[in-house]
C-alpha cells in the first residue's frame, strides 16, 4: 500500500441491515398489490386507497382471487403513500406519450352561447360535456373511427361511442344512444367548435328536447377540461392510438366500450378539483376525496331514489375481473387486426359481438 493512500475492502453482497425488522408488506402481499393494481388500470395510490376495500369485497364474493387471511387484513389498512412506494418501479415502466387532434367548426356559432370552464358550477348531474377522439393512427387521410366521448360534470360519469367518421349523421345518432343509456336525465351539453356538433340537427333536437345547449371557445382546450381528461384516462388508455377504419373495428370499439362503461363508472375512483390558490409563481390546487361516478351518484339528493335503486341493483350484479378479462379480450381482438393490417392482410377469424352488453 501506498503511503498516504487507503483502501477499503467490503462484500458487496451483503446488504445494509435493518436492525433485524422483516418487511411489513413482504413479496406475496406486494405480489396481491400488483395484481390488484392491474386490474384497477394502473390508477394513483390514493384512488387505489380509496377503492381497495370494495374491490376487495368483490374479489371475494366472485372467488377470483387466492388471497390468505393476512394478507388481505394488511392491503385493507395499506396507506396510498406506501402504495406509491411499493409500485414506483413498476409505475416507471408504464410511462407514454400522446397526441391530440381537433379542427373548429363556423356553423350555428352565434346560436350556441360560449361556455367556459370557470362558468361550471353545476351542482347535480346531467350537465355533459362532449367531444370527439380521432383513430387517425397518425394518417389523417381518408375515413377512420371517431370516439364520442360524454362526461358528466357532477359525477364524473361517462359513456363512450364509436362511430366510423366524423359526420355529424354518426355523431348525433351516437348522443341520442348514449342518452337513452344515462342513469340521470341529459340537461346540458358542452361541445367544442367543431362542425360535428355544431349543426342544425343537433342544435334543433337540444331546443325540443329542452336541453342546454353550450359551446367552448375555439383552440381553449381548458373551457373542456373534464371531457379532455376523459379522452386520455379512459379511451387512450384503453385503445390506444392506432388507425381504426374498417366496420370490424368500429364493432370491436363499442363492444369494448360496453365493458369499459361498467368497469369505469363502477370501480374507477375520481377525484375533483374543490379549489386552486395561486402563491405567487406556483399553484395549489385541493381536490375532494376519490369517489367512483356510481358512488357520487348514490350520494347525489338529486337523483331519484328508483334510479338508484336501478343502479344498485346493477352494481351487485358486476364482476370487476369478469369486466377487466372481457375488455382485455376486446383489445386483443383489436391488436390482431393491427397485426394483419401491417402484413397487407384482410382482418380474418373475425366473429361479429354485440356492441351492447346489458347486466
Amino acid at each position: 500500500m501506498k503511503a498516504g493512500k487507503v483502501i477499503l475492502k467490503g462484500d458487496i453482497g451483503k446488504g445494509v441491515k435493518r436492525n433485524g425488522r422483516k418487511k411489513y408488506y413482504d413479496e406475496k402481499v406486494v405480489e396481491k398489490l400488483k395484481e390488484i393494481w392491474r386490474i384497477m388500470d394502473f390508477i394513483c395510490g390514493k384512488r387505489l386507497k380509496a377503492s381497495m376495500n370494495e374491490v376487495l369485497d368483490n374479489m371475494r364474493e366472485n372467488d377470483e382471487i387466492d388471497i390468505s387471511e393476512e394478507e388481505e387484513r394488511k392491503l385493507r389498512k395499506i396507506s396510498a403513500s406506501t402504495i406509491d412506494r411499493l409500485l414506483k418501479r413498476e409505475r416507471k415502466k408504464l410511462e407514454i406519450k400522446g397526441r391530440k387532434g381537433t379542427k373548429p367548426g363556423t356553423l350555428l356559432k352565434h346560436k350556441i352561447p360560449i361556455r367556459t370552464f370557470a362558468d361550471w358550477n353545476d351542482n347535480k348531474p346531467g350537465f355533459m360535456e362532449i367531444d370527439l377522439v380521432s383513430h387517425d393512427g397518425g394518417n389523417e387521410y381518408g375515413d377512420f373511427a371517431q370516439t364520442l366521448d360524454m362526461t358528466d360534470i357532477y359525477s364524473g360519469w361517462t359513456e363512450t361511442r364509436a362511430v366510423k367518421n366524423k359526420a355529424h349523421k354518426w355523431v348525433f345518432e351516437a348522443i341520442r344512444e348514449v342518452r337513452k343509456d344515462l342513469p340521470f336525465d341529459l340537461l346540458g351539453i358542452d361541445s367544442d367548435s367543431g362542425g360535428e356538433f355544431i349543426n342544425h340537427a343537433l342544435y334543433n333536437y337540444c331546443v325540443e328536447e329542452k336541453i342546454t345547449f353550450t359551446r367552448g371557445r375555439s383552440y381553449r382546450k381548458n373551457d373542456n377540461c373534464y371531457v379532455e381528461q376523459k379522452n386520455y384516462s379512459v379511451v387512450r388508455r384503453a385503445v390506444g392510438y392506432f388507425r381504426y377504419d374498417t366496420d370490424e373495428e368500429v364493432d370491436i370499439l363499442n363492444a369494448l366500450y360496453g365493458y369499459l362503461r361498467l368497469y369505469t363508472n363502477h370501480f374507477q375512483p375520481v377525484m375533483k378539483l374543490v379549489e386552486k390558490v395561486r402563491i405567487g409563481s406556483k399553484v395549489r390546487k385541493k381536490y375532494d376525496n376519490p369517489k367512483t361516478p356510481y358512488q357520487r351518484l348514490i350520494d347525489c339528493p338529486f337523483l331519484p331514489e328508483e334510479r338508484k335503486k336501478q343502479l344498485i341493483e346493477q352494481h351487485k350484479r358486476l364482476n370487476l375481473f369478469e369486466l377487466k378479462r372481457s375488455i382485455t379480450k376486446c383489445q386483443n381482438m383489436l391488436l390482431q387486426i393491427q397485426k394483419q393490417k401491417r402484413k397487407g392482410l384482410k382482418p380474418t377469424n373475425y366473429v361479429k359481438i354485440s356492441s351492447r352488453f346489458l347486466f
